[in-house]
């Protein structure tokens, strides 16, 4: 039986490097459609329903994170987000309007697919309950409801994106346990590299924002900790 083809939608107002990531992305097997302001990237991410959207958040029109606040009201999906600079603070914004992961201009292309193909296994992986846990899993005030895919804490729901739940989840199946960066890196996000280490703690402070700054410990230069009990 034929694979089914993904499909990823490329936002890019420079239509040089646009052609660039398309050309890698198709010949990695993916079909790919292009959109080069915000406008038309919500209107081709509802007409073709695609699997990923790389999304540059300097757009005409209006920008890369209303680009994804539009796209995720009108349906999940994973977003790879593409910033001019290495701020935090635009980090922090774009994973709070449903970005997934993130790369700093300049990238390479060999990267940019590299996290493509890891995004999309992550949003594959998760699924599928993780092994060994429980459907729901309920620590102190937190409730995980992984039938569902969804998340409360006293009551009151958190929208996580795909890779925000799959961090908590794995935080949750090991609570007060310190997990390492490398190895959130590598268990979570399919990497082998540890230098994007970064990209983790990106990730811990948006589900901080979204659950409360109590809920993951840091232990400088080590890792994090889940700290609600059960």
């Amino acid at each position: 039986m034929q694979r089914e083809e993904r499909r990823v939608l490329v936002v890019e107002d420079d239509r040089t490097i646009a052609e660039s990531v398309a050309a890698r992305l198709r010949a990695e097997g993916f079909v790919v459609e292009l959109a080069h302001d915000g406008p038309a990237a919500v209107v081709a991410a509802i007409d073709h329903a695609p699997d990923l959207v790389v999304l540059d958040v300097m757009l005409p029109g209006f920008d890369g994170l209303e680009v994804c606040r539009r796209i995720q009201a009108h349906r999940q999906v994973p977003v790879l987000m593409l910033t001019a600079r290495d701020d935090e603070t635009d980090v922090l914004v774009g994973l709070a309007v449903g970005a997934d992961d993130y790369l700093t201009k300049p990238f390479s292309i060999r990267e940019l697919a590299a996290r493509v193909h890891a995004l999309l296994r992550r949003v594959s992986r998760a699924a599928d309950a993780e092994p060994g846990l429980e459907p729901t899993i309920v620590l102190g005030d937190l409730t995980i409801d992984l039938a569902q895919r969804r998340v409360h804490r006293a009551g009151v729901e958190a929208r996580l994106t795909p890779t925000e739940f799959e961090l908590l989840v794995h935080l949750a199946g090991r609570p007060r346990t310190v997990l390492p960066r490398e190895r959130l890196l590598h268990e979570v996000w399919g990497w082998q590299d540890a230098s994007a280490t970064r990209t983790v703690d990106s990730h811990i402070k948006a589900l901080r924002r979204k659950l409360g700054a109590d809920l993951i410990r840091t232990v400088h230069g080590v890792g994090y900790a889940l700290e609600v009990a059960r």
